[in-house]
């Protein structure tokens, strides 16, 4: 089988799906090479600094929506701070592995995360350090391919 259950599921279930019109934080990021888009928003709990709610809208291939859901799952409820911790890595391992062409994807998740938070801290004039440098190219360091 190419991809997992927990893909498919994500895939075929989208968790988190749909459009947020009073979000704290708005983040979109894409890549040209495969076309897919992801907007990725954010509701901040101003008093906890906690990620109260997430949507994404994504265009693109089943492994793109699969790690948007996942990403969203990940970071929903948790502080701002540890939202930046999620790697694209974690989000291959929860979703129980990705075909090797098919990382870029997680990395696209990872990214639009990053953009929503950069946007929620931009808005609200909270400093940010390198953690938020969203790479906008295919490099492979990013990539991993």
């Amino acid at each position: 089988m190419l991809y997992s259950e927990k893909v498919m599921d994500h895939f075929q279930n989208p968790r988190n799906v749909g459009k947020m019109d009073d979000a704290d934080g708005v983040g979109e990021v894409g890549n040209a090479k495969c076309g897919d888009i992801m907007r990725m928003y954010i509701k901040v709990d101003k008093d906890s600094q906690t990620i109260s709610d997430v949507k994404f809208n994504t265009f693109g291939c089943g492994s793109a929506i699969a790690t948007s859901s996942m990403a969203t799952e990940m970071i929903k409820g948790k502080p701002v701070k540890d939202a930046l911790t999620l790697s694209n890595r974690a989000v291959v391992e929860a979703l129980d592995g990705l075909p090797t062409h098919k990382l870029h994807c997680s990395v696209l998740a990872e990214q639009a995360v990053k953009a929503a938070v950069k946007d929620y801290y931009d808005k609200n004039g909270i400093a940010y350090g390198d953690e938020l440098n969203v790479c906008d190219h295919d490099c492979e360091h990013c990539t991993g391919e």
